[in-house]
């Protein structure tokens, strides 16, 4: 494994820990990002499930979008998880960068997200 990734793997960890400490039994709003396409979820970690997700490959949004990888897209990802977050129940959750800067496509997820609802 390269030292890169090894660091990566190691901040992944940092963040969600940190998260641990304040969640105090919030949902935690997951973001993985790639190089072709964004993902988000929202996690449910006292019972281990999956309570809402989307991505840049849903149906909804797959014929809208003209790249899976910019900021447009980032920003509907971010809308359309709030809006199935709270068709779920959920309203309040705690913000999971992963090992990614809050910078570019991750922060346009999350303040798109916010301005759909949610609470972060």
């Amino acid at each position: 494994m390269s030292a890169t990734n090894e660091n990566f793997i190691r901040r992944t960890q940092r963040v969600r820990g940190s998260l641990r400490r304040v969640a105090h039994g919030r949902a935690r709003l997951s973001v993985f990002r790639s190089s072709k396409h964004i993902y988000a979820q929202v996690i449910d970690d006292g019972a281990g499930r999956t309570m809402a997700a989307a991505s840049t490959l849903d149906k909804d949004l797959k014929g809208a979008l003209q790249k899976g990888s910019d900021l447009a897209a980032a920003e509907a990802v971010g809308k359309l998880v709030a809006e199935r977050a709270i068709q779920a129940g959920v309203k309040d959750v705690v913000f999971d960068r992963g090992g990614y800067l809050y910078h570019g496509r991750v922060k346009a997820l999350a303040d798109a997200a916010r301005e759909a609802g949610l609470n972060f």
